[in-house]
């Protein structure tokens, strides 16, 4: 059985790692000032935050079209994949996943699969990482979705962010009222709800110092309570030197541990804003 890997511009793969395991990405438009790009292919991270600063409209977000997906699913199957596999950004962020799974079963060219990641940013890449790992190997298309269900249920995240306006104006926060950052100086620490997959409003920490104390302190609690090793994962909005910074921490901290640097490209950081900060987890898929 051939399977193909699909997933979208949010999983913020790089252009090694999508060509080495042959992954196709979907990009996601992002419209600033009434244009849309294509996140990744019109416009690079860098400049999508360049364009922040200067934008006379708060950014917003919307979906590739039907048509375009069919496309691209009658194209894989015309190049003999028995089965596509795509792995999207949840649906509590975007209804994209959702409309993939209505088409999928008028696609007759081939075996269309919508997977919901439960997440998004390089944390959904992994997952992506892991089924065209397995896919390469020939594995089953039943095996690889209980792998992704399982390392699924191994995610862990926490956001720290400078201001909660854009996820409020683009209604993504769940709690909104209980969090008025900008109001209060406070540096709102963010996760998502593992039952509801939902952005929810954690904890509000009084400077950025002190929210990462804290949210190292919820990590350690979470890594003493399992039995399995994690790789970490750090993230930021166009603020690098800190990522870098907090990377460079977590690694003395924990010697035996992956800690990655990524980053908010322009969807997710449309969202969550200039400077953001998160420190993530998941089993680590190449040990266990």
């Amino acid at each position: 059985m051939k399977i193909a890997i699909v997933t979208d511009s949010t999983s913020y793969l790089s252009k090694e790692q999508i060509e080495k395991n042959n992954i196709t990405i979907i990009p996601i438009p992002v419209i600033i000032d009434n244009k849309i790009y294509n996140e990744g292919v019109d416009i690079t991270t860098g400049e999508f935050y360049e364009k922040l600063k200067t934008s006379d409209s708060f950014p917003s977000t919307s979906q590739p079209s039907v048509g375009e997906m069919i496309n691209l699913y009658d194209r894989l199957g015309s190049e003999g994949y028995d089965v596509v596999l795509s792995i999207h950004l949840t649906n509590t962020i975007s209804g994209f996943v959702d409309n993939l799974k209505n088409i999928a079963p008028t696609i007759e060219s081939t075996r269309v699969i919508p997977y919901d990641s439960g997440i998004t940013v390089m944390l959904m890449g992994y997952l992506a990482l892991e089924a065209a790992k397995m896919a390469k190997e020939e594995a089953d298309i039943d095996d690889i979705i209980n792998r992704l269900d399982d390392l699924k249920t191994t995610l862990g995240e926490y956001f720290i962010v400078d201001d909660l306006q854009n996820l409020v104006r683009g209604g993504r926060l769940s709690n909104a009222s209980a969090f008025i950052g900008s109001v209060l100086k406070i540096k709102p620490i963010l996760t998502f709800d593992s039952v509801s997959n939902k952005i929810v409003a954690f904890e509000k920490i009084r400077s950025t110092k002190k929210a990462i104390k804290r949210v190292e302190d919820l990590f350690e609690e979470h890594r003493s309570s399992i039995d399995y090793p994690l790789r970490g994962l750090i993230i930021h909005a166009n603020d690098e030197a800190s990522a870098l910074k907090w990377q460079v921490k977590m690694k003395k901290k924990y010697p035996d541990m992956t800690f990655d640097i990524s980053y908010f490209g322009p969807v997710i950081g449309t969202h969550l804003g200039e400077k953001a900060l998160a420190l993530a987890w998941i089993k680590d898929f190449d040990q266990a």
